[in-house]
């Protein structure tokens, strides 16, 4: 009799309204059930029948209801889907198309349709494919994608690359190339050093050289040439292919292999600095102090020819060993490294007073075979030749910052602000409680937080450093000049790395202009910045995501042979901690219960950067610890490890299953990743 009753209804909707509603995000966990979180970070409990309208990741609001004294939430209202553009795998159901995402979390299967023009005939089990969610349950009832591209087949060997560009909606190969390449200047005359014994520093396999370095005595100190090469001799503004680097933003450098932001013709060929080849290039001239104080620098436009193609390892090897088994300079090269490396000690030490040098880390540089498999991974520490070259850079990016701040007040500049205006606060009240002597808001001057870097440096744990880094901003490209805190500079614009970055080519235009007397072109205006900012976090995440997926096939052997690795802790996160490995630099996961069996004893802090056992210190971040892998699962590129040596003996065997979870738990309640670097720490 109640059916259908319009006084009945009304009643319901009158109470529904009356319970409370809570904001958040949907945190899925394996086993079907999943959680509301609020930014205020409370923590409501979503069953498993509502959860089958939302997805992890979606930011909805839900009413909070009381059963049996426990607070659940019921999805309400959908305010911004997790899932719109993705990446997938193909899931055939009696012959109907269905599409997994490719996330960590997301495990259930969408039914969906492929675009007009697409044949849905050619897709097969576990193809790769991108999509886009077109029906969400919230609204609709149910979920549904639409299918726009077929990446790869799911065997194919070089899925790990076509699948990370992709997901990052980043170009599979080169520019198109033009028929013929000319110069495109007006009004700038060029000087002829030709003569001037400049070389050139890089990897052996390198071939877009767009560096080169030459140095005279100067008095007590040295007069420095870089040459930059000119790709914007080639390009004219505002042409289909200025248009397509604009939007590349950077040259995308993956392990195996890189994808040019401009045509290979131009980025290897026509402006690579190459021995014994003509080349055209902005150069800047700059005087250099004893004390490695920068002096006065000109900008102008050259000819240069490099009379030495050198390779950092031999020249370190040279420099640093007194003799290199593949390397033996001539007279006149042996005496230009003699008078960098002086430089380079030089503009050292002054950095180091004066300024902020970054921590040294090696590189990690994965060496594949024909078919795509790694077969090493060999650490790259940052050599005596490296640090030749990255503090040429820095020092003409540095003039270059002087440069367009002065005129025309503008340019791309790399603009790091120190700390986030919002945790500044929080800052302050840490450093406070460890005693720093610096915990007012002077650390976010620049003089301040050159302070209190150097004092972080010179603590005996990276503890602190670590913690202090979580309060920090990103750095930014902005077009108006500002200081670089990360750098411990008042203004930074690279142009040194014209070929591989569009911001570089914008500052080359501004300069040339400058020189040439020509019509500056005007300020960049947001759309770039932002876009140069954004494609440069795309390219990290691109690099990180393909590391990940080598580092999960390459150690997979390992979790069988018990090898033992040492570790720094880099993360630490509800459900566990975050380790890299020495050896390799690859990132593994520690659940809790790998740590200690009775997680009521365990607790894992995030806010604090801790892991206590029966609340008293056991890890911290940056701590040195040995872990054993214990699974290589592919499907999410991820590595899971447990200590080497147990904290007590009540640590139990986890199934991995149980291991999985406490990762996918992990992943999901973890904040922004506190590994990804804060600032931009290339010259």
């Amino acid at each position: 009799m109640f059916q259908d009753n319009p006084l009945l209804a009304q009643l319901k909707q009158q109470l529904r309204e009356n319970l409370p509603k809570k904001e958040g995000v949907v945190r899925a966990s394996d086993r079907g059930f999943g959680f509301l979180e609020t930014d205020n970070r409370e923590s409501y409990f979503i069953p498993p029948m509502q959860m089958k309208k939302v997805m992890h990741g979606d930011r909805i609001s839900a009413v909070i209801r009381t059963e049996k004294e426990k607070e659940q939430a019921e999805p309400d209202a959908l305010i911004t889907p997790f899932l719109s553009r993705f990446v997938g795998r193909i899931k055939l159901i009696k012959d109907r198309l269905n599409v997994v995402p490719d996330h960590p979390v997301l495990k259930e299967m969408i039914r969906a349709r492929a675009i007009k023009g697409l044949d849905e005939k050619q897709f097969q089990e576990g193809d790769w494919v991108v999509a886009r969610l077109k029906r969400h349950a919230m609204t609709d009832g149910n979920h549904a994608a639409e299918i726009s591209e077929l990446i790869c087949r799911g065997e194919d060997p070089e899925a790990p690359w076509w699948v990370v560009l992709r997901r990052h909606d980043l170009a599979r190969q080169a520019p198109d190339e033009e028929q013929t390449w000319s110069y495109h200047e007006e009004g700038l005359s060029r000087e002829d050093l030709t003569a001037l014994p400049f070389v050139t520093i890089d990897g052996a396999s390198t071939k877009d050289m767009d560096d080169a370095l030459y140095a005279e005595p100067a008095g007590d100190g040295w007069k420095l040439w870089v040459a930059i090469a000119d790709p914007t001799a080639y390009l004219e503004p505002g042409s289909p292919l200025d248009l397509e680097a604009a939007k590349r933003a950077f040259t995308v450098y993956l392990p195996g292999r890189n994808i040019p932001m401009i045509p290979r013709t131009l980025s290897d060929e026509l402006c690579s600095l190459k021995e014994g080849e003509e080349r055209p290039v902005l150069c800047c001239q700059l005087d250099i102090a004893a004390d490695g104080a920068l002096g006065q620098f000109r900008f102008f436009a050259a000819n240069i020819r490099s009379q030495g193609r050198l390779i950092y390892d031999e020249v370190s090897d040279y420099l640093e060993l007194g003799q290199s088994a593949s390397f033996t300079p001539n007279e006149v090269i042996a005496g230009q490294l003699k008078l960098l490396q002086g430089i380079t000690l030089a503009r050292q030490a002054w950095r180091t007073e004066h300024a902020l040098m970054f921590k040294d880390r090696p590189d990690y540089a994965f060496e594949l075979n024909e078919a795509g498999e790694v077969v090493a991974i060999h650490v790259e520490p940052r050599r005596l030749a490296n640090r030749m070259v990255e503090e040429a850079m820095i020092a003409a990016n540095i003039c270059a910052g002087q440069f367009l701040t002065q005129t025309p007040g503008y340019g791309i500049f790399n603009v790091h602000p120190g700390f986030d205006d919002e945790k500044l606060g929080g800052a302050m009240e840490l450093l406070a409680l460890h005693n720093a002597p610096w915990h007012d808001e002077s650390i976010n001057t620049l003089p301040g937080f050159c302070q209190l870097r150097r004092w972080l440096d010179a603590q005996p744990t990276p503890y602190l450093d670590s913690r202090i880094r979580r309060f920090q901003t990103y750095s930014v490209m902005s077009a108006l000049p500002g200081p670089h805190f990360g750098l411990g500079l008042p203004a930074y614009a690279t142009w040194t790395s014209p070929i591989r970055k569009y911001g570089d080519m914008v500052n080359h235009r501004i300069i040339k202009a400058l020189l040439a007397g020509t019509q500056v072109p005007p300020c960049p205006e947001e759309p770039l910045t932002q876009t140069l900012t954004d494609a440069r976090r795309l390219n990290r995440l691109a690099e990180r995501d393909i590391a990940d997926w080598l580092y999960v096939r390459f150690l997979a052997p390992a979790v069988t042979s018990g090898q033992v690795f040492s570790a720094e802790i880099i993360d630490i996160v509800r459900g566990g901690i975050k380790v890299r490995l020495q050896d390799n630099g690859a990132v593994a996961f520690v659940p809790a219960g790998q740590i200690c069996s009775d997680k009521k004893r365990l607790e894992c802090s995030w806010d604090d950067g801790q892991v206590r056992l029966d609340k008293q210190p056991l890890f911290e971040l940056g701590q040195q610890v040995e872990v054993v892998l214990k699974d290589a699962i592919e499907a999410t590129r991820s590595l899971v490890a447990t200590l080497a040596v147990p904290v007590d003996i009540t640590t139990r065997e986890e199934s991995v299953a149980e291991m999985e979870q406490e990762l996918f738990e992990a992943e999901a309640s973890a904040p922004a990743a506190s590994t990804e670097p804060l600032v931009d720490d290339a010259p």
